[in-house]
């Protein structure tokens, strides 16, 4: 499942393999554990932006069956080693080596579940490795809580890594070690390749466990190198629901923090969510309980006030959206939405316009300037520039069976109550009256009063006109 320029790339950069076969039973999902989402992502997207960022090979990724899922995912990003049965991470690097270029120098080994981890760490493990001449380098971590982590076991003097031990497997005396293994290396692919195959199952659990190699290492009289960092959190694995919040939210906040530091003004960062895809102009202003998901993009100086939900939508600049819902749509310059307000997909509203209380739009163009105050639904409808709509106006546009377009010219002035019953057009200047119901075109310029609407001549003041004017 490789490309066909693999051979191609440079062999000095490390081959990444990102462990990604395990089942993740605790998640208690039927979705595979990296494919669980942190800010608008995979978690996995973020393991592989790392390797990456970090100058390595393109990412190759060991999954099993269970979480096959992630190679439709991921297909453009990595490429993909099968581990049949997860039996341990010994076993999925061997896996991986059964497809990996011949001619990779080195193997740097990440893990799925560990979405915060910094690309710059992960050079500096692999500068490590090299500079000291070791067929293996790991990062440790002074633990505050070891948990069910590996204990990294060292010598007397505390210099040598002796062996790494799983918490299962381990004696009391060694669980009570603070120094656990993160679960990265990096290794001389040639020492690897000839080693992977003598590592043996756990006694206690049978799975074939990667850091035995350090014991294998020393058996060789080769050196094992570790690069000892702070427990900031960012090396964190995640198996559990729990555990995803909380990465969720230091991404969070770093997200939030980053978008501040480039003119973004937040009255309360800790009560919005922004995802990790999300572009933010700047003096753009959020207030609290905000959440911005997807593609959506924010211009310059404009306002989201709180409670709003902005998804997969572009909003110009120097507009003000309140306490609003906006899906899957565009918004120009200068336009005002809210409070209660709902854009669903494929809305457009032009420059200046206005959209105030229970004001529904789908499918839908608003021209520049059309105002659309309170209590009113426009679908599959095009509003031609400075058009009125008055409170309670609805388009019809379902017969039960098919949808139907709704043409409205410039400058119409819509009654309140108004019915459209597409489809149906109204020229340029019409108008209705209050609780009309339009079955049929109005022309430019006239008005449609009733029910079923009649179609008459206004007067020079807008009222209605008398009989013997009507058509």
């Amino acid at each position: 499942m490789l490309p066909s320029d693999a051979m191609s790339q440079t062999p000095q950069s490390a081959l990444p393999v990102v462990l990604a076969a395990g089942l993740g039973t605790r998640m208690k999902s039927s979705k595979p554990k990296v494919l669980h989402e942190l800010c608008g992502r995979p978690m996995l997207a973020y393991v592989l932006d790392a390797a990456e960022d970090a100058g390595h090979r393109r990412p190759l990724v060991v999954y099993s069956p269970p979480t096959a899922a992630i190679t439709e995912v991921f297909a453009d990003r990595a490429d993909f080693a099968l581990q049949e049965t997860p039996r341990g991470t010994a076993d999925a690097v061997r896996a991986a080596l059964r497809v990996a270029p011949t001619d990779v120098a080195e193997v740097l080994v990440l893990s799925g579940d560990v979405p915060l981890v910094d690309p710059d760490l992960l050079a500096e493990l692999v500068d490590l490795r090299r500079a000291r001449g070791a067929v293996m380098a790991i990062i440790s971590v002074h633990a505050l809580d070891p948990g069910d982590l590996g204990r990294v076991i060292r010598s007397d003097d505390g210099g040598q890594v002796l062996r790494i031990i799983e918490q299962k497997d381990a004696s009391p005396e060694e669980l009570s070690v603070d120094e656990i293994n993160a679960g990265i290396y990096a290794f001389d692919a040639a020492w690897l390749r000839g080693r992977i195959g003598d590592v043996q199952p756990s006694p206690v659990s049978g799975e074939f466990y990667l850091p035995a190699l350090v014991e294998l290492a020393r058996e060789d009289r080769r050196p094992v190198v570790s690069l000892v960092v702070e427990d900031d959190g960012t090396l964190n694995g995640i198996n559990d629901r729990a555990q995803l919040a909380e990465a969720e939210f230091e991404l969070r906040m770093a997200i939030n923090e980053a978008h501040m530091m480039s003119g973004v003004t937040m009255v309360d960062p800790s009560s919005v969510c922004i995802d990790a895809s999300v572009e933010l102009a700047g003096d753009v202003t959020i207030e609290p309980n905000v959440i911005l998901r997807g593609t959506t993009r924010i211009g310059s100086g404009t306002r989201i006030g709180a409670g709003s939900q902005i998804i997969d939508t572009v909003v110009g600049r120097d507009c003000v959206i309140w306490a609003s819902i906006l899906e899957s749509s565009e918004v120009e310059d200068e336009v005002q939405i809210g409070p209660f307000s709902h854009l669903r997909p494929k809305s457009s509203i032009g420059r200046k316009a206005k959209l105030g209380n229970f004001a529904e739009v789908k499918a839908s163009r608003l021209e520049p300037g059309v105002q659309q105050h309170h209590f009113s639904y426009i679908g599959d409808a095009v509003l031609g520039e400075r058009t009125n709509v008055g409170a309670g106006t609805i388009t019809c546009n379902y017969d039960g069976v098919r949808k139907h377009r709704t043409k409205i010219g410039k400058r119409v002035f819509l009654g309140s109550d108004t019915m459209l019953v597409a489809p149906v057009e109204l020229g340029d200047d019409a108008r209705t009256g209050a609780g009309a119901v339009v079955t049929r075109d109005v022309p430019a310029g006239m008005l449609a009063l009733g029910v079923p609407a009649r179609i008459r001549k206004p007067r020079p003041s807008g009222g209605e006109p008398p009989p013997d004017e009507a058509e």
